[in-house]
């Protein structure tokens, strides 16, 4: 065989399989790719910032499972958040941070944050604020609770009918109204079914310090109580409980699994729905600065766990029953006649407490022991 002439064939041949190959692609051009939608821009960024620990199974944990049940119901919704963060300057840098990256609602969770998001609200008008538990707005800034203490009249109930020695201990972080106006609803709520209880305050000028909170637990326990309740986030003082052969009600959250044998109930937050709420008055620009206060009637954005086998079935049906009388407005927690520390009537008979005195709640009711410390 000629070996140059099949060279020559062979380049022949290729350079006609590439005349080919770019005919086809000249005749019948692929279809243009179609931009796909850019996700991340059509997302609403929503930053979330927390004072404790989001396993703290308490507070934070509550606020946690709301922005995740908001994600889950909105699929346009991207989150982010930070914990343990300071009620100092220090929460100013992360709310600015979260704004200058771009999240279009920014959520501060814990009351101390009160006057650094209001600074750096006006320094951001396009961004949206929300504060639990404030009671200072902005333009761009509106606050969000619950009627918390609606629960608490309830658990309370369950307390006083199942404390042997009259003697509750609480274990209280800083005497905020919040904290206060949750102190007295639930004594008021112990002693609608015994007169004689008596709620022994410890404070731990803390939200979440676990170590202070068993010392105070012991300490309540030492004094007499046989049953504890808190205003704190962590499960320790039902943990403590449960060693020591007490009882013990829950907050913000189901920490029954924590201390099974010492649980009787508890209240709970559930602010996924409120949250959902806000992202769509903030997609239809309807969004407004309000001062939202919840109660058991909206939506279960505060209500009661399931009860303890401790807890008899005639006990449940008569507290079920008072939660009924709540939310269709036939009860109020703060039914007077209601008398402080001093045997002074704050609310008197046929008046009940109204919100600017439930949101400045400076006084313990009578059968509190205890002093209110500054916060």
């Amino acid at each position: 065989m000629n070996f140059k002439r099949r060279g020559t064939l062979l380049i022949a041949l290729l350079v006609s399989l590439l005349l080919v190959i770019s005919g086809c692609g000249a005749k019948a051009p692929a279809p243009a790719a179609t931009p796909a939608p850019d996700a991340a821009a059509a997302k609403i960024k929503v930053a979330f910032v927390y004072v404790g620990p989001v396993g703290d199974f308490g507070y934070t944990y509550a606020q946690d499972q709301g922005r995740k049940y908001l994600e889950a119901n909105m699929k346009n919704v991207e989150t982010a958040f930070v914990e343990n963060v300071p009620e100092t300057a220090d929460c100013e840098r992360v709310f600015t941070d979260f704004a200058q990256k771009g999240y279009n609602i920014i959520i501060g969770t814990s009351y101390g944050y009160m006057d650094y998001m209001v600074n750096v609200s006006k320094k951001f008008p396009n961004v949206v604020f929300e504060h639990c538990s404030g009671y200072k707005t902005t333009d761009n800034l509106g606050t969000y609770f619950n009627r918390d203490y609606q629960a608490r009249y309830l658990t309370g109930m369950v307390a006083g009918k199942y404390t042997k020695t009259n003697v509750i201990g609480f274990i209280a972080p800083f005497g905020t109204p919040e904290v206060i106006r949750n102190i007295n609803a639930f004594t008021l709520g112990a002693q609608s079914v015994n007169p004689k209880i008596q709620v022994n305050v410890v404070w731990t000028n803390s939200w979440n310090d676990p170590p202070t909170e068993k010392t105070a637990a012991n300490s309540l326990i030492d004094a007499g109580a046989d049953m504890l309740a808190m205003h704190v986030d962590s499960p320790t003082f039902a943990q403590t409980a449960q060693d020591r052969g007490k009882l013990a009600i829950g907050h913000d959250s189901d920490m029954t699994k924590f201390a099974p044998n010492a649980l009787l109930v508890g209240d709970v937050s559930n602010w996924g729905p409120y949250f959902v709420d806000v992202i769509k008055q903030v997609e239809a620009k309807t969004w407004k600065p309000t001062q939202y206060f919840g109660g058991m009637k909206d939506g279960g954005i505060i209500d009661i766990t399931p009860f303890s086998d401790k807890v008899d079935k005639d006990f449940q049906a008569l507290v079920l029953a008072k939660k009924q009388d709540i939310m269709s407005g036939k009860f109020d927690p703060f039914s007077g006649p209601i008398y402080d520390q001093s045997g002074a009537l704050k609310i008197k008979e046929g008046e009940a407490g109204k919100d600017d005195l439930l949101l400045s709640y400076n006084w313990f009711v009578k059968g509190v022991q205890g002093t209110i410390p500054k916060s």
